[in-house]
């Protein structure tokens, strides 16, 4: 479902306010508003997240993960801007930070986050699988992951010269991370939301 009849450029993106709590995606041009989604994706989002978040902690890195609060500009190879809201993006503090006085949207011109992870819903699939993977390599995010609770899989990506070669962990199999190579998760643990 889109919102706008003409296309706006990524500033008005940036200030658009419509009186309501929606977040919007903005798709070449075009606002989409983000769905709620399923209890159950929320609880994978969350569930990922704060696993991250403890990771992090644990081996020191310098690094955060958010929960669908950071925006991530996208070149599509149009004129018209896209901007992808991730549901966990892992990026570094001190990029963290420097957001506190404006829009929390990581531009062309800064560094890229560490890792992006979507969860797909039916409505975001096509997207999850095929948009965001070519749009996230040419941002060069070194990982992304695609939490599938509709076909019961894990899939990684991790980037190889603007590529991504990705890895499918089903069931019990153990999720193998590159970004994070000591943490021990299956793919079932993921997808139930529970360790």
């Amino acid at each position: 479902m889109t919102v706008a009849l003409k296309k706006i450029a990524f500033d008005e993106y940036l200030t658009y306010a419509d009186g309501t709590d929606t977040r919007y995606e903005l798709v070449d041009g075009v606002l989409i508003p983000m769905s709620l989604g399923t209890g159950k994706h929320g609880a994978i989002a969350e569930f990922i997240n704060d696993e991250f978040r403890a990771h992090i902690r644990s081996i020191q890195k310098p690094w955060t993960a958010k929960q669908m609060l950071v925006g991530v500009r996208s070149p599509r190879g149009t004129r018209w801007d896209t901007s992808r809201i991730p549901e966990v993006t892992v990026l570094r503090v001190e990029q963290w930070d420097s957001m506190s006085e404006r829009e929390s949207v990581i531009d062309l011109n800064e560094p890229p986050p560490v890792l992006v992870v979507e969860v797909v819903s039916q409505s975001t699939k096509a997207d999850d699988y095929r948009s965001k993977p070519s749009e996230y390599a040419l941002l060069e995010i070194p990982e992304y992951w695609i939490l599938d609770s509709l076909a019961s899989k894990v899939t990684i990506c991790t980037l190889d010269y603007r590529v991504y070669n990705c890895t499918e962990f089903e069931g019990d199999c153990l999720v193998h991370s590159s970004t994070f190579p000591t943490l021990k998760l299956t793919a079932r643990q993921i997808l139930n939301a529970k360790r």
